[in-house]
């Protein structure tokens, strides 16, 4: 996956499906990235570029993988000219990883049928290289700050949490032993919370059913072809919950568990990235949205209750 040079069009999804399902086929999912890093700009955190502005969609799923697979504890990543700009320098020997950008060319063209000028949006993608900020010498401190990790009590419920999945105004039901999304009734179904190893593994599971809960008609509309239990449909859908509930979970500071009864579903992610070398990246869009949507959504009701702390 590390490059030194830009990759070619035709070879971005190409190369980062093939990182993907590399990972998958090792066990590892790249979403679910190591969570002890202690950094001061937040002990659990999306990859971030030089100014701190976080990274989105497949960039964050390929630096979370870069970063498991070299140990980089630091969230920064910026390129070899910002890294100088910063009085940096990258060492000798480093390699850099693999980023995309996308955008589209608007330009005009003669409509064959009607003579008239319409304007055109072609789309594309191409790739760069960024660097960790811990294969930089010579960067302001602030990039390479620590920060004593967080204790938790894994025996308590976490009151804000609880306030963030309640902002959502999704309906949460408690009984049973399965975590699941009821679509037709339009409810999210939990285990007891007292069932739970630990309180981070309970919001976690409810941030992976609430992902699936913006799927709904009335939210995202998400449809991925689903007709059946254990379909292509199926599998991206619960590929897209799996990495939205982890986008989630980077954003609240929660540390994404993994289910045993979702182990089964490797087969099939491997199965719908290798028949589609676009497949992670429409995966990853949708958990983006999903997790921008659910942060939207409760971030009213954070502000209104700063707003009654304050007074």
């Amino acid at each position: 996956m590390s490059t030194q040079t830009a990759t070619p069009k035709a070879d971005v999804y190409e190369r980062v499906t093939h990182a993907i399902v590399a990972a998958l086929e090792a066990g590892t999912r790249p979403w679910l990235r190591p969570w002890d890093a202690a950094h001061a700009a937040g002990p659990v955190s999306r990859p971030l570029r030089q100014d701190g502005t976080p990274y989105r969609g497949v960039n964050v799923l390929l630096l979370w993988l870069e970063a498991m697979e070299q140990g980089y504890a630091a969230p920064f990543w910026m390129t070899y000219r910002q890294a100088q700009a910063l009085g940096g320098q990258v060492r000798k020997g480093e390699h850099g990883s693999m980023v995309v950008y996308a955008n589209a060319i608007h330009k005009t063209e003669i409509d064959r049928a009607t003579g008239e000028e319409v304007e055109v949006e072609i789309p594309y993608m191409k790739g760069y290289t960024v660097f960790n900020v811990e294969q930089i010498d010579g960067l302001p401190d602030r990039y390479h700050a620590t920060l004593a990790a967080p204790v938790r009590s894994d025996a308590e419920r976490d009151a804000q949490l609880d306030a963030f999945f309640a902002a959502t105004d999704a309906t949460i039901r408690h009984g049973g032993n399965r975590a699941y999304y009821a679509i037709h009734f339009d409810w999210i179904q939990m285990p007891p919370f007292e069932s739970f190893h630990d309180t981070e593994s309970y919001y976690a599971t409810l941030a992976h059913e609430t992902t699936h809960w913006t799927r709904h008609p009335s939210r995202l509309n998400r449809d991925l072809g689903r007709k059946q239990w254990g379909d292509a449909g199926y599998a991206m859908e619960e590929l897209v919950a799996e990495i939205g509930s982890a986008f989630l979970c980077a954003e609240l500071g929660i540390t994404p568990n993994v289910r045993e009864d979702h182990v089964a579903y490797i087969a099939s992610w491997l199965q719908v990235l290798k028949d589609d070398n676009k497949a992670i990246f429409t995966a990853a869009s949708h958990a983006q949205k999903a997790a921008d949507f659910l942060l939207a959504r409760a971030a009213p009701h954070a502000t209104e209750e700063s707003e009654r702390v304050a007074a």
